[in-house]
């Protein structure tokens, strides 16, 4: 049963992520596949996330 519930905490923390990445993805102007790559780079919920999907949206 331990793996079960392994199982179920991590589809909740990826549901989470892809809650984030999402909002991250609207507010910008990324797409969600950049959203979450940026977010793996730079970190969840950080000021800086959004910053560089921000400069991204604008270089890109």
């Amino acid at each position: 049963m331990p793996d079960e519930k392994a199982a179920m905490a991590d589809r909740k923390k990826r549901v989470r992520d892809d809650k984030e990445a999402l909002r991250l993805a609207e507010t910008t102007d990324v797409s969600p596949n950049q959203a979450k790559d940026l977010m793996r780079k730079h970190g969840k919920g950080s000021a800086k996330v959004e910053k560089e999907a921000k400069n991204f949206k604008a270089e890109g």
